[in-house]
């Protein structure tokens, strides 16, 4: 080998050293920015409604996301319910009591949501003769704290919501999520044994890591090897194995009914991973409906009438 090839050869791998770098560096920037939530903060874009120069911005620098901001418009007699989860974190629910009710749906929202927007959802279910309590994850509304796991650390949210309802006598405890909020229902039933009645999971993802690659498609730019750098640094500043992170293995411990629902137009969360799930799911009564007119979004607002359909139908088969 000549003395002139050698030398180009050490330029291109000092080059792809230096790109290798320089992909980390903005993977952790964007990763600590998507896990943490400032108030105050202006509300970023969609990444669906980003130019090319401003998704690019977005993935060298990452985005600030505010914290949500909650707004109580739940229009029904109801309390707000301090908890403590196991680690030490405060939250606030909302728990509405419905005179002879068939049950308590437990509701959670999605990520950088709050639960000010599920009301729609929550007040549905009140009207079907249920219970509501909707809890705002950590990070998110009134909840403390400015760091979201995505859903790792989330399943003690949801235990501390259990462990309300199971303390003060409901009976009949439903688990109602979407994307996130259903991701992490599926966590803490694995986690502590949970064995509430029914699960209705909307737009769960099947793994943190798809999750991410369905985010890199929603911005048009190539999943990898962007996906796989986010996730690893995502969870190695929080402290933890992001791959790990799996709602499609944790369905292989739900043996309680379950009604799995996607939206056909859903960018993030692909067919195949919500199929998978759902073939993962250990229950022996579960049943998917898609919903041919709606995308990664509120499945009650856009196809209203089919929701309250399958729901009605599912809580009372």
């Amino acid at each position: 080998m000549s003395k002139s090839l050698r030398s180009w050869l050490k330029r291109i791998v000092y080059a792809l050293l230096v790109l290798l770098l320089l992909l980390n560096i903005m993977a952790a920037f964007h990763a600590y920015k998507f896990t943490h939530f400032y108030s105050g903060a202006p509300k970023p874009k969609k990444p669906e409604q980003m130019s090319m120069g401003e998704k690019l911005g977005a993935i060298v620098m990452g985005v600030r996301y505010p914290k949500s901001v909650v707004v109580d418009s739940l229009n029904l007699p109801h309390d707000t319910v301090q908890l403590t989860t196991a680690d030490g974190m405060h939250l606030e629910s909302w728990y509405a009591k419905n005179d002879s009710a068939h049950g308590t749906i437990m509701m959670f929202h999605g990520h950088g949501s709050c639960k000010s927007a599920i009301i729609a959802e929550a007040r549905a279910f009140y009207k079907m003769g249920y219970n509501v309590m909707l809890t705002d994850f950590r990070a998110h509304g009134n909840s403390e704290g400015n760091t979201s796991s995505i859903g790792m650390r989330e399943s003690q949210d949801v235990k501390a919501a259990w462990d309300y309802l199971v303390q003060r006598g409901d009976s009949n405890i439903i688990g109602w999520g979407i994307s996130m909020g259903a991701a992490t229902l599926l966590k803490a039933v694995s986690d502590y044994s949970l064995k509430p009645a029914r699960l209705i999971i909307e737009m769960p993802f099947g793994t943190l890591h798809q999750a991410v690659q369905g985010r890199m498609k929603t911005m048009g730019l190539p999943a990898e090897p962007l996906s796989t750098l986010l996730t690893f640094w995502g969870g190695a500043e929080l402290g933890f194995w992001a791959f790990q992170l799996q709602p499609q293995a944790y369905a292989a411990k739900v043996n309680c009914p379950v009604l799995l629902q996607w939206g056909a137009g859903d960018q993030r969360v692909s067919e195949d991973e919500t199929n998978l799930l759902f073939r993962n799911l250990a229950s022996h009564d579960k049943t998917m409906v898609k919903y041919l007119q709606s995308g990664h979004e509120s499945l009650f607002k856009k196809e209203n009438a089919k929701w309250v359909s399958v729901i009605s139908f599912f809580l009372n088969k």
